[in-house]
C-alpha cells in the first residue's frame, strides 16, 4: 500500500521543462549538473523506494523495482518517464505496480501527474515472453470518459480469460449479469475473496463487457487506496463538490480492496452518500475486498448494510484442477514454449497460495528460460522458484507474530496490547509491529487494532524506528534476522 508522507502534495518548483536525470535509482547515484529538481527527484524517489521495499520485501523490490531509474519529467505536463534494463522488465512492472507506483508518486511530489516505463536503449526485445506491449495495452486502454478518472482497464482481463472453476463460478455469473444490459439481479455486488484468486480480474471484466454492451456508459474504476487519495486532494483543493458529482454521474462504479477505507471516517461517509445516490437511480455498484462485510472492522455500519443488501459472491481457493487449466490455458496462447505435464503438474501442486502468484511463477519461468535457453524442467522450476515455494508453505498471522516475539522477549502475551511505554515492552512491541508489515498483507489499522486499537501513525511510526535501528545496530538486527528465521522456518 502506499504511504502517505508528511510532506505529501507539497508543490516543487519545476519551472525548467523536460528535465533529464540520469540514474538516480535508489542508490543515490550522483546527480551533479542536473540542477535543483532532479535531486528533489531523486530524493522523493528514494522516500517511495524505502516504502516499496517494507510493502513488496526485499527479493521482489530488489528483482523489479530497484533497477527502475529516473530518466525525464516534462513539468509543463507532469509526465514522468522510469526506464528499466528490458522491455520485458519495463512491460511487467507497468502491468503490475503502474498503478501502485502512480499514486506514490503523486502522494509525495504533486507535480507528477503521469509516468511511463520504457527499456534502456539498445535493450533487447523478447517479443515471445513479454506480457503486454506498449502499443497493444494502448490499444486495449479506454480513454477518459467520466469527469477526470480515466477507465484503465487491463485489455487482458476479460470474461473469456477468466477461467471457471467449481469456486469462482458464483462470482463469475454474477459479474457476468452485472455487465449484461438489462437491470442486474442483486445490486450492489460485493466480490470477496483472499488475494490473488480473481476479484480483479472480474471487475475488469465487467467493465468491458458493460462497455461493450452501452458504449456511451460512465464507468469508474479505482481502488479503495486511489478513491481515499482523490478525495483527500479534492478536499485540499476545495473541490470536493466536483469531486462527488463525477462519482455520482456513473452509470457503473467499481472500488476494489475496500477493505482500505477501514477507520477513515469521512472517506466513509463520501462513499456511503455515492452507493446510496447510485443505487437510488438505478446505476450499478461493485466492490471487491480480502474478507466478508460483516468482517470489516472499523466500517461505518451503515455502509456495511448497503454493502451486504445486494449478493455477497465468495471466490474460494483455486483447487488443483482450476490451477491445471489456468496453466494450461495460458501456455495455449504460447504454443512456442516447451512446458511438459510433469512441471505444469509441479507448479499446479505446489504454488496453491493464490492464481496471481501462480501465474506470476509461470511467466518467471518462462522469461528465464527464454533469456538463458535452458529447457524448462522441474529441476529448473524448483532452482528458480525457491522464493515462491517457500512461501506457499504456509501464511504467518499477527498473532503468530505476537506470541513468537513474546516468547524471544520473554514478555507476557498480554504487553502486546497493552499501554506500558517502558522501553522492555515498547521496543519487543514495535519490533512486532514491524514483522507484521513485512510478513503480512494487512494494513497499518488492521495492525494497529490488533495491538490494542492502536491508531496507523503509531504503526507507521514503528515501522520506520525498527527500519532505522536496524541499520544502526547490529544485536536489533540480528534480533529481527533470528525471528524473521523461526516465523519463517
Amino acid at each position: 500500500m502506499v504511504q502517505e508522507s508528511e510532506n505529501a502534495g507539497t508543490n516543487i518548483d519545476t519551472k525548467a521543462t523536460a528535465i533529464s536525470v540520469e540514474n538516480p535509482g535508489v542508490e543515490n547515484d550522483s546527480l551533479a549538473g542536473q540542477g535543483d529538481v532532479a535531486s528533489q527527484l531523486a530524493d522523493v524517489w528514494q522516500t517511495i523506494c524505502s516504502g516499496l521495499r517494507r510493502d513488496l520485501g526485499a527479493q521482489i523490490f530488489g528483482q523489479w523495482i530497484k533497477p527502475i531509474k529516473l530518466a525525464r519529467f516534462d513539468s509543463d505536463n507532469g509526465d514522468l518517464q522510469l526506464v528499466l534494463p528490458s522491455e520485458f522488465a519495463a512491460n511487467w512492472v507497468r502491468e503490475r505496480y503502474a498503478e501502485r507506483l502512480t499514486l506514490a508518486w503523486k502522494s509525495h511530489f504533486s507535480d507528477v501527474k503521469n509516468i511511463s516505463f520504457s527499456a534502456k536503449a539498445g535493450a533487447a526485445r523478447i517479443a515471445q515472453v513479454k506480457q503486454t506491449s506498449g502499443a497493444a495495452a494502448n490499444q486495449g486502454r479506454t480513454a477518459p470518459q467520466t469527469g477526470k478518472f480515466q477507465l484503465d482497464l487491463d485489455p487482458r482481463m476479460t470474461f473469456e480469460e477468466f477461467i471457471a472453476g467449481h469456486s469462482n463460478v458464483l462470482a463469475q455469473n454474477a459479474a457476468q449479469r452485472m455487465a449484461a444490459a438489462e437491470k442486474p439481479l442483486f445490486n450492489p455486488l460485493y466480490l470477496q475473496s483472499s488475494t490473488g484468486q480473481g476479484k480483479t480480474h472480474l471487475m475488469h471484466a465487467i467493465g468491458h463487457a458493460y462497455r461493450a454492451e452501452c458504449p456511451a456508459a460512465r464507468v469508474i474504476y479505482m481502488s479503495a487506496e486511489r478513491f481515499m487519495i482523490e478525495f483527500v486532494s479534492a478536499m485540499r483543493r476545495n473541490e470536493t463538490m466536483e469531486f462527488k458529482a463525477v462519482l455520482r454521474e456513473a452509470d457503473l462504479l467499481m472500488i476494489d480492496d475496500i477493505q482500505f477505507i477501514v477507520g477513515k471516517n469521512s472517506t466513509q461517509e463520501e462513499f456511503l452518500h455515492t452507493v446510496d445516490s447510485l443505487i437510488s437511480r438505478g446505476k450499478r455498484v461493485v466492490v471487491a475486498a480480502d474478507r466478508p462485510p460483516q468482517a470489516l472492522d472499523g466500517v461505518d455500519q451503515r455502509l456495511l448494510s448497503r454493502l451486504s443488501m445486494g449478493l455477497v459472491a465468495d471466490i474460494q481457493s483455486a483447487g488443483l484442477e482450476l490451477r491445471r487449466d489456468i496453466l494450461n490455458h495460458r501456455l495455449a496462447s504460447m504454443p512456442h514454449q516447451q512446458v511438459s505435464e510433469e512441471v505444469v503438474d509441479f507448479l499446479a501442486r505446489t504454488i496453491s497460495r493464490n492464481l496471481r502468484e501462480l501465474e506470476g511463477g509461470l511467466n518467471k519461468l518462462l522469461a528465464y528460460a527464454q533469456l538463458t535457453g535452458r529447457p524448462i524442467t522441474k529441476e529448473l522450476a524448483e532452482e528458480q522458484l525457491s522464493d515462491i515455494l517457500s512461501a506457499c508453505r504456509r501464511r504467518i498471522t499477527i498473532d503468530e507474530i505476537q506470541r513468537t516475539v513474546c516468547e524471544y522477549y520473554r514478555l507476557d502475551r498480554n504487553e502486546m496490547s497493552s499501554k506500558r511505554r517502558a522501553r522492555a515492552v515498547a521496543r519487543p512491541r514495535q519490533v512486532a509491529m514491524y514483522l507484521a508489515k513485512v510478513m503480512t498483507p494487512r494494513s497499518y489499522p488492521e495492525i494497529g487494532r490488533k495491538f490494542g486499537g492502536r491508531d496507523h501513525s503509531t504503526v507507521i511510526h514503528a515501522v520506520k524506528l525498527v527500519e532505522q535501528l536496524r541499520g544502526e545496530d547490529t544485536e536489533m538486527d540480528n534480533d529481527v534476522r533470528m525471528l524473521l528465521r523461526q516465523l519463517e522456518s
